[in-house]
């Protein structure tokens, strides 16, 4: 395997103590996110700066450090992560082939993630709907035990992958191979983790956090239900959060094997940075926007419903239609009669349809849709803005890294295809 492992000669994130800076300041942005923007803390205030200072005070608070842990919500959550495997294990599912890896193998995956949210949802419905909305507030009440138990969840995978790595025969991430344990672990060592048939990366890609996010958003619905008098009540900027992110969610998982192309997959080795980004990040961050509105709800009314429902459509349509040309062209299939760039090496390039527009214009409506889903809580601050800032400097970084890997592997077809599709992400602005 030597030669299919060669050692890794160049780091991203600013190398050993980059990753060592995120692997601490993920865990503690979340944090930061939840004591500078609760009602426990006062509210969501209008300055950014005033979150260190709410989070120093917090950390001066002699029950502080014991409030992170509880067990209840640790129980629970473990119990919901056994759910998920015993789900993707005994729900139907077809068994689709990955991309070809280095090895010339094509790795299996079992595809059943939307099965498994449509269960999860059911059983979740059923039971509001038998004890009524406050029985279904615990994720509210219970907000930092979770976030913690996710973090330990987090930590134990890492290690246990970046520990197994090291057995004959392991398929390393030719980017995770460094000989820094700091961030190698950080970054991924191996490509695909399994225990058996199970992929630990795409099973977390998709179930535990995703569809968590789902029912975190739930639970705020519930917990602003019985302050304000019943589901009759919720505000329509809460529906609003929770429908556009619930359809965002059910798109991703009804679409499941069009993971199986992306960069997560077939370049990126699965170590802390993806363990703790789809079990801790995507729940508990992307739901902010829920969060605030528990604590501050805001009525919008028709005509700005309406502009928000229209923004988030128009990136819906963008993100879903841009990503259905390049599935279709990359299963043989160009049904728009698209044109395309054709490299030394014999890849095909679209140069047209949304693809000539931008080279990654599915980054473009995933922005637009990030905007809608903050856009209901209002301008009383800008926190809840966050994850749309955040996720902007994330797929930048995304498109980035892509354009450097496919700078190495096209070379200078690869100058020639940027000069034919010039803007990165937004047409005619970036």
């Amino acid at each position: 395997m030597a030669d299919l492992n060669p050692r890794s000669t160049t780091y991203e994130f600013m190398g050993p103590p980059g990753a060592f800076l995120i692997s601490f300041g993920v865990p503690f942005m979340t944090y930061l996110l939840y004591f500078g923007c609760s009602e426990e803390s006062g509210g969501c205030p209008p300055p950014l700066q005033s979150i260190p200072d709410r989070f120093v005070e917090a950390l001066s608070d002699k029950t502080f450090w014991a409030s992170l842990w509880d067990t209840e919500a640790s129980l629970i959550y473990l119990g919901w992560y056994a759910f998920c495997i015993v789900a993707w294990a005994v729900l139907p599912g077809d068994w689709v082939e990955g991309v070809t890896m280095r090895t010339g193998e094509k790795k299996k995956y079992k595809i059943n993630a939307f099965s498994t949210f449509l269960l999860a949802m059911g059983i979740s419905c059923g039971y509001i709907f038998r004890n009524g909305p406050e029985s279904f507030t615990f994720l509210y009440q219970k907000w930092i035990g979770f976030v913690t138990a996710s973090l330990v969840m987090s930590l134990v995978q890492a290690f246990y992958v970046y520990a197994s790595s090291y057995r004959p025969g392991a398929l390393l991430a030719l980017g995770g191979n460094s000989g820094n344990f700091i961030y190698d672990w950080y970054i991924g060592r191996e490509l695909n983790p399994s225990i058996g048939p199970f992929d630990i990366k795409s099973f977390n890609e998709l179930r535990p956090g995703l569809i968590l996010w789902v029912l975190v958003n739930m639970s705020m619905v519930c917990e602003q239900a019985v302050r304000r008098g019943g589901l009759e009540n919720v505000t329509d900027s809460m529906w609003l959060v929770l429908a556009a992110q619930t359809w965002y969610v059910a798109d991703g998982l009804y679409n499941e094997p069009a993971i199986l192309t992306t960069m997560d997959i077939t370049t990126d080795g699965f170590g802390f940075m993806l363990a703790v980004g789809d079990l801790t990040w995507v729940p508990f961050v992307y739901s902010l926007q829920a969060r605030y509105l528990v604590f501050n709800p805001v009525e919008l009314g028709p005509l700005r419903t309406a502009g928000v429902v229209g923004l988030n459509l128009l990136g819906y349509y963008i993100f879903r239609d841009a990503n259905g040309e390049k599935n279709a062209f990359r299963n043989g299939q160009n049904p728009k009669n698209l044109k395309y760039f054709t490299t030394s090496t014999g890849s095909k390039l679209l140069t047209s349809g949304w693809w000539g527009r931008s080279r990654h214009p599915n980054y473009f409506g995933d922005l637009l849709m990030a905007l809608a889903w903050s856009l209901p809580t209002g301008f009383d601050t800008p926190i809840t803005y966050f994850y749309v800032i955040y996720f902007a400097v994330l797929l930048i970084h995304r498109q980035r890294r892509d354009d450097e890997n496919c700078e190495k592997k096209y070379g200078k077809d690869w100058e020639t295809y940027k000069k034919l599709v010039p803007y990165r992400i937004i047409p005619y602005v970036y």
